[in-house]
């Protein structure tokens, strides 16, 4: 069983940065696909970000393009979000997924694994 532990979310004005980092647990994750997700207040899961298991293919939605970076450390087992050029509209609880699945996975259902969320909160 894989168990994710996200870290490094926080309060920062906009146009701020913040890097998000996600451990895993149990086992390692090198050979799966991990994803970041996001959920504002009143809507639903959102993906943000995709990684492939070598690192070499990342997919983001629109409205991330050219802010947002997802990276990976396999030595470390852990997965990076890095949001530069924060909005308010960003704001929101930040989720960690992995699955053994391969492919540009955006679908909530896609993924098997699940982290407790890390608050990312952008002032205007």
């Amino acid at each position: 069983q894989v168990q994710l532990v996200e870290s490094g979310g926080g309060l920062v004005q906009a146009g701020g940065s913040l890097r998000l980092s996600c451990v895993a647990s149990g086992r390692t994750v090198d050979t799966y696909t991990m994803a970041w997700f996001r959920q504002a207040p009143g809507k639903e899961r959102e993906f943000v970000a995709t990684i492939n298991w070598s690192g070499s293919i990342t997919y983001y939605r629109d409205s991330v393009k050219g802010r947002f970076t997802i990276s990976r450390d396999k030595a470390k087992n852990t997965v990076y979000l890095q949001m530069n050029s924060l909005k308010p509209e960003d704001t929101a609880i930040y989720y960690c997924a992995g699955t053994r699945s391969q492919g540009l996975l955006t679908a909530r259902g896609s993924y098997d694994y699940w982290g407790q969320g890390t608050q990312v909160t952008v002032s205007s």
